[in-house]
């Protein structure tokens, strides 16, 4: 069959010579209504024709994006991103996998070489720096270095592979975060590669890759398996979307900022329900915003709930474009081709949407979000009475006004220095706990300091995120309100932990040149580093004496942060209340050190002769943004810094890594590990044989999250990873958490299922454990999975509705295939989560509609007989499974098979996505 079933491959004369391109308008002209499309659905068709091979993307997958209609389908589609997009946490694991690979074509002796990603990949090491310094001009320094002490062997791992690998780059820590530097460098709009052009499109292993949407790059975030499958060539499918319509009409008001306009449209479509839609971007207040502003509105998108939030290609994006040093050449490209191919922001009345949510930016109030959901939107003109009300509601404590209190009013008013968390010792600290009415004051005093907390109190005011460090309107704003506050002889509170992560060292230099981050660091928001800090939960640890008043009292204290995230526990354990804000509002709170004040209306402080200070007097204007905007911001900067992107700092640069093209694994290391999946593996694929004699190793309910599967956060030494480590001479000190040994897969299977709220109904406790069955002995589920191994059984899990929702976390699909678990048996599955376990060649199975374990009588002690799979296996066939009970009764039911297309059954055939590339190239 033809490359080009429609005849949609053309010609383009550009600035760079001729260049193929597969036309939209070619589709028009055969009756498709292109027209009508959005302009994200029209990047999606674009990529299905350019990308049509007969197998993996069919014509029918073609006919049904370009037939695209506002209802809801059920249909799967293909899509092949130009690029991948990683973070380091996410990023190590998948490059684990792809260094096993080559190891495994060395031993088939074939040439390791040819194994590469056959798309660029650009990694971007930003999650792993912490706050453990803070307010002074060495926290850079400090944090950069024990940053390197706790991860030097991840990146030495990864610096390898930047030199072992074609199309793979690394940008060393300290350098940005990778959604700004995506925004601001990598992403080109229109890429022009082997003959062809068409549109940048990416995935990302972050949930905040969408904020490149905002220069019109259709990018999402996605679990690394799918990372790796488009790394190594393959499609990945989704459901083909709903496409919401945000329509924006006006402009936003004086005083208002774009971060007040993203936590508006947060909580708008929170409620209009958007998860797993895609949101498109028109009207005409679309062209008030820059393209910083649209950035901040697409890095939301996770928690709106949507997949992508698309801004069209048009002048703004060029003029960004430009700012920004993106050669002339390739501007041109961009509005050339995307004006050829009906992908410039044009004719926005003839589309079509599923629905329409409409704001009018002139109602944008200034606005925080909290106490722990980003769509829990608050005025701040209410903040004040919503706290007192939350603190009653959420915690169970009469709000107190502070002029009530029994210390009166504030000790440190103006005060003095503070100290930092590693000054003065503990015995030199007293504490004075007053309460009054149930609600507890903590004076404390320190090297002749006094000051009180309570609740209330900020504790953390961070300026970090991609979100709104990306933005120079916010970030320059910030630098005015400290400048100003400095000038009234205003002070940050001596409680606070302050910190200033920019998201691209462009920001640094901008600060500087508008003489404004002198100011910030007057008022102790000096930069701790480049990357994602508090949003993450790498805020560090308080100082010694603020911690131990919170947690010997049980403050609810607050923290203050320019992020995209709050949930509970996330930004600090001992924080409970934490609000999303502008940077300039940070710093506001910093000043004021609490939340329970009224901006608007009462002092933000005092300044040395007590006269009161409002907000309103540290405001800048807008035309006073601006004007330092227009002054200091540059195309030079962005050349200078992205010019050196990948040099890295000494540390970095010193880095001793071998030279060798397949890596050299340590049998000593407890971090990186050469993955299990492909070691032996046949070069010649085995049919799919009947599951036998199966046993259950967990029956669970509805809802289960992949929070509750794959290994996340902090464990114990008595957990199967923690015992794992000190038999071989790790520290409790120095366990780390899951997230940072990803690249272990001995540590991983071992807190597979190992979520201490997990409930497994086989089992009497609650957590990790399990019965075998056999043995009736309950244990851990990985002590069982070694005991059903050493007797040959094969493992299923039996589950309710909705399995495996939550975050696409790749080792939820891994660890169940190691611990030897051949199918799932559900009621029904989140769509990345069930791709996942095909991808790792665990069989999805559903229950016929209406059944259920309950219903079908299944008490997870039977031995299972899953027949029909030998057969023949062709998507969404029913299977026979015959369940033995203890007492001899044989049960017997049908469920769907969940392979839902042929290169689906390829890949389980295979065992999975990676071992299906790997057989096709020892093949090529």
């Amino acid at each position: 069959m033809s490359k080009d079933p429609f005849k949609s491959k053309k010609t383009l004369a550009t600035p760079q010579g001729d260049l193929h391109y597969w036309s939209l308008k070619s589709l028009q002209d055969a009756g498709y209504a292109i027209e009508s499309l959005p302009f994200s659905i029209r990047i999606l068709l674009e990529n299905a024709l350019r990308n049509f091979d007969d197998f993996g993307i069919t014509e029918e997958h073609i006919k049904t994006i370009a037939s695209w209609k506002p209802e809801p389908s059920d249909k799967d589609i293909p899509f092949k991103p130009a690029r991948v997009l990683m973070q380091d946490f996410t990023g190590v694991p998948a490059v684990v996998d792809i260094a096993s690979l080559r190891a495994e074509a060395v031993r088939k002796g074939k040439d390791p070489q040819k194994i590469n990603p056959l798309i660029p990949v650009d990694l971007v090491i930003d999650h792993s720096v912490q706050v453990d310094y803070f307010g002074t001009n060495y926290s850079y320094q400090k944090n950069v270095e024990v940053e390197y002490e706790r991860n030097g062997e991840r990146y030495q791992f990864l610096k390898w592979a930047q030199k072992a690998f074609d199309n793979f780059s690394v940008v060393p820590p300290g350098m940005g975060i990778c959604h700004q530097v995506n925004l601001e460098y990598l992403a080109q709009g229109v890429i022009a590669r082997e003959g062809a052009v068409f549109p940048d499109t990416l995935v990302g292993t972050d949930s905040h890759t969408p904020m490149v949407n905002g220069i019109g790059v259709v990018a999402w975030g996605v679990g690394g398996i799918e990372a790796e499958a488009a790394i190594l060539g393959q499609p990945i499918y989704f459901i083909l979307p709903q496409v919401v319509g945000l329509k924006l009409t006006g402009q936003l008001p004086l005083g208002t900022t774009a971060t007040d306009m993203v936590l508006t449209i947060t909580q708008l479509l929170r409620q209009h329900g958007v998860v797993g839609k895609f949101v498109e971007v028109f009207g005409p207040g679309l062209d008030t915003l820059t393209v910083p502003d649209r950035a901040t509105i697409s890095n939301m998108s996770p928690e709106f709930g949507c997949t992508v939030t698309y801004f069209p290609i048009d002048d703004r994006t060029l003029n960004y474009m430009e700012k920004t040093n993106r050669a002339k050449a390739q501007i041109d490209l961009v509005e050339t081709y995307c004006k050829t191919n009906m992908l410039w922001r044009a004719d926005e009345g003839k589309i079509q949407y599923s629905s329409v949510v409409e704001l009018d930016l002139s109602t944008v109030e200034p606005t925080v979000s909290g106490p722990k959901r980003p769509q829990d939107k608050i005025l701040v003109r209410e903040f004040k009475d919503k706290f007192s009300a939350l603190l009653e509601e959420v915690h169970g404590r009469a709000y107190i006004p502070i002029e009530q209190r029994e210390v009166g009013r504030w000790y440190g008013e103006g005060g003095s220095q503070p100290t930092g968390s590693g000054s003065g010792s503990m015995t030199d600290i007293e504490y004075e706990t007053k309460v009054k009415n149930g609600l507890k004051t903590v004076v404390v005093k320190m090297n002749n300091e006094k000051f009180a907390l309570h609740d209330g109190s900020v504790v953390i005011a961070a300026i970090t995120s991609c979100t709104n460090t990306s933005n120079p309107s916010v970030m320059l704003g910030a630098g005015l309100v400290a400048k100003k506050a400095r000038e009234r002889g205003l002070d940050v509170k001596p409680w606070v932990k302050t910190s200033l992560a920019p998201g691209s060292k462009v920001v640094t230099d901008y600060l500087v040149k508008a003489n404004l981050l002198d100011d910030l660091e007057a008022l102790r928001f000096h930069v701790v580093g480049y990357g994602c800090t508090s949003c993450i939960g790498n805020s560090g640890p308080l100082p010694r004496h603020i911690a131990k008043a919170v947690e010997e009292n049980d403050l609810v204290v607050s923290s203050v942060l320019s992020g995209n995230r709050n949930f509970e526990a996330r930004v600090h354990p001992q924080v409970k209340m934490n609000y999303l804000m502008s940077p300039m509002l940070v710093v506001a709170y910093a000043l004021a050190g609490r939340v329970d004040v009224d901006l608007n209306h009462e002092p933000i402080g005092y300044d040395p002769n007590l006269e009161p200070v409002y907000l309103k007097d540290i405001w800048p204007s807008n035309d006073e943004i601006f004007e330092v905007m227009s002054r200091v911001l540059s195309p030079a900067d962005f050349e200078k810094n992205y010019g050196e992107i990948f040099e890295g700092n000494e540390i970095w640069q010193q880095l001793a890594v071998p030279e060798d093209k397949i890596y050299q694994w340590s049998e000593e290391s407890t971090y990186i590990k050469e993955a299990p999946f492909f070691k032996g593996i046949s070069e010649e694929v085995k049919e799919a044989e009947d599951i036998k004699s199966a046993r259950v190793l967990l029956k669970l309910g509805d809802s289960i999250t992949t929070d509750h599967i794959s290994p996340a956060g902090s464990f114990s030494e008595l957990s199967p990873a923690g015992k794992y480590l000190l038999e071989r001479g790790v520290e409790r000190k120095d366990f780390n958490s899951y997230g940072s040994r990803r690249g272990n897969d001995e540590v991983m299977v071992r807190g597979t299922f190992a979520n201490v709220r997990i409930k497994n109904q086989l089992a009497e406790k609650e957590g990790g454990y399990t019965k075998h069955i056999p043995s009736g002995e309950e244990m851990s589920v990985f002590e069982a999975s070694q005991k059903y191994r050493q007797e040959n059984t094969p493992l299923i899990v039996l589950a309710g509705k909705e399995y495996g929702s939550g975050s696409s976390r790749d080792w939820a699909a891994k660890g169940t295939n190691l611990l030897g678990i051949k199918a799932v048996i559900a009621e029904s599955y989140e769509r990345i989560h069930r791709s996942n376990l095909v991808g790792m060649g665990v069989l999805p199975l559903q229950y016929l509609p209406g059944e259920n374990a309950e219903s079908l009588g299944l008490d997870g002690k039977e031995t299972f007989h899953i027949s029909e799979i030998a057969e023949g296996l062709t998507p969404l066939k029913k299977l026979k499974i015959k369940a033995e009970q203890e007492g001899g009764k044989l049960l017997e039911f049908e469920v769907i098979c969940r392979l839902d297309s042929a290169i689906e059954i390829a890949y389980y055939k295979h065992g999975g996505i990676l071992h299906y590339v790997l057989r096709d190239f020892i093949k090529k």
